[in-house]
């Protein structure tokens, strides 16, 4: 009985969770109705609500953004738009930082993210999964003696928070896995390992 009931679990939890993520998902992109008059909204237009309108809205409004700024005209509007925020001290600070992130994550030619390492931490004995953001600055790079990488080193089960630090290069691991896979064995916290497997960590410890 406990087999079978195990065996149950494991088919609901995934499930379960799944469709808990995408209903909060899709809960907070139908907020966008609010930006609609009340008179547009499903409920007093047809009587009923529908259920994801607001993410299909959503979707409408990123699509067609990045097809107005996609010409002339509108990369000048963005432009205005920038140098407006530019003189508000605070939402300068904040907007240029989250900007330089997106622009370096999901931009194709952008390098953060693309390697997954691995590097000592928390101690000298231990080895922690980091993905490399890029190199030192070089008001930075010019103080330390060796070549250092940045590494971002996430915390399992949820590797949106971590630990951001430089490291030698020397004393890094690149591992041939892709950054979804690492992603997934964080959030499983080492149950669900890479479709490759590690180097060989003993031969390097021999050779050091």
């Amino acid at each position: 009985m406990k087999k079978y009931f195990i065996t149950g679990l494991l088919i609901w939890i995934p499930l379960v969770i799944t469709a808990w993520v995408l209903t909060a998902i899709v809960g907070t992109m139908d907020q966008s109705l609010r930006l609609l008059p009340a008179a547009l909204h499903p409920l007093n237009l047809l009587g009923f609500n529908i259920p994801g309108a607001g993410a299909l809205l959503t979707l409408v409004i990123v699509f067609l953004t990045g097809l107005v700024t996609a010409n002339i005209i509108g990369q000048k509007l963005v432009k205005f738009w920038e140098a407006l925020l530019a003189r508000i001290p605070v939402v300068k600070s904040i907007y240029y930082s989250v900007k330089q992130v997106s622009d370096t994550l999901f931009s194709g030619s952008g390098e953060a993210f693309r390697k997954v390492l691995l590097v000592h931490y928390p101690h000298p004995e231990a080895w922690s999964v980091a993905f490399q953001t890029g190199t030192p600055p070089r008001q930075i790079g010019d103080l330390l003696a060796d070549e250092y990488v940045s590494v971002f080193i996430p915390t399992a089960p949820s590797p949106v928070n971590g630990f951001f630090f430089f490291v030698k290069k020397s004393e890094t691991i690149e591992l041939d896995i892709s950054v979804d896979d690492a992603l997934k064995y964080i959030v499983s916290m080492g149950v669900v390992p890479p479709a490759q497997r590690y180097p060989n960590l003993a031969g390097r410890a021999q050779n050091e």
